[in-house]
C-alpha cells in the first residue's frame, strides 16, 4: 500500500493527469498496479517497487512508426565496460524515477482511476491525461525523444551504431552516458564531469544516485 502511495504521489508531482467527469464519445483505457522486487547482485531484495500501468493494449490508432524506440544494446553495454577498463575510470549509475512520466503526450487520452485509489466524491470520473504512462503503446518514444533532445542541448553527441550512447568531449577529458530505458551508466576520464552530468540530471529529472556500478542487467 505504501508503494502504491509513492508512486500516486510521484503522479502528483508531475502533474501526470487531471480527474475529468467520464466522456461520452472517448474510449476510456483501464489501469491496474504491477508489483515487483527489485534485486541486487547477490539476489537480496533491496527494494520492492509499485507501478501503475495501463492496458495499452486497448489503444486504438497507434501505429508501429509510433511506438517503436531504440534499446541498448548488449554489445555496446559490454564495449563501454571494457573502454572504461582500460581508461582505467570509475562507472557510475542512475536511475530516473518513473521515467515514462517525463514524455510528454501529443494525443487526447483518458485512463480508470487506479484500482484502490478511486475518489469519493467522484468514483465515475476518470484521468486525462497530461503526461505519458506506463503501458501506453507511445511512452516508450516519447521519454527518449524527450531525453536525447535534452542530452543533444547539452553538447552530447549521439552515438552512430548505437543511439542510446551519448558522448560528450572537453579538453579536460571525455564523457560517455549509456541509456538503457530508465537507467544510466556513465563514467568519465575527468572525474568533474560525472559530477557535472550528475548535477545537470537531478537539475532536469527527479533522480536515484545509486552509486558505482557493479550489476547490470545480469553483468
Amino acid at each position: 500500500m505504501i508503494a502504491m502511495q509513492e508512486e500516486l504521489n510521484q503522479f502528483e508531482r508531475s502533474e501526470v493527469w487531471e480527474l475529468v467527469p467520464r466522456p461520452q464519445n472517448q474510449s476510456v483505457i483501464g489501469t491496474r498496479w504491477v508489483f515487483r522486487n527489485k534485486m541486487d547482485e547477490n539476489g537480496i531484495i533491496v527494494r520492492n517497487k509499485s507501478r501503475l500501468v495501463t492496458q495499452g493494449f486497448n489503444q486504438e490508432g497507434i501505429d508501429y512508426e509510433e511506438t517503436f524506440a531504440p534499446v541498448a544494446r548488449l554489445e555496446t553495454i559490454r564495449m563501454l565496460f571494457v573502454f572504461a577498463c582500460f581508461k582505467d575510470f570509475v562507472l557510475y549509475q542512475i536511475d530516473v524515477k518513473s521515467a515514462f512520466l517525463n514524455g510528454f503526450i501529443n494525443e487526447e487520452i483518458y485512463v480508470e482511476q487506479p484500482p484502490g485509489f478511486q475518489s469519493f466524491n467522484f468514483p465515475n470520473h476518470v484521468f486525462k491525461l497530461k503526461k505519458e504512462l506506463y503501458g501506453l503503446k507511445q511512452a516508450p518514444r516519447a521519454w527518449y525523444e524527450r531525453l536525447s533532445k535534452f542530452l543533444l542541448k547539452k553538447g552530447f553527441k549521439m552515438g552512430k551504431i548505437d543511439t542510446t550512447l551519448f558522448i560528450k568531449t572537453k579538453e579536460n577529458g571525455m564523457l560517455l552516458v549509456q541509456i538503457y530505458v530508465d537507467d544510466f551508466i556513465f563514467g568519465a576520464t575527468n572525474v568533474s564531469l560525472c559530477e557535472e552530468f550528475s548535477k545537470c540530471m537531478h537539475s532536469k529529472f527527479e533522480m536515484s544516485m545509486i552509486g558505482e556500478l557493479n550489476f547490470f542487467l545480469g553483468l
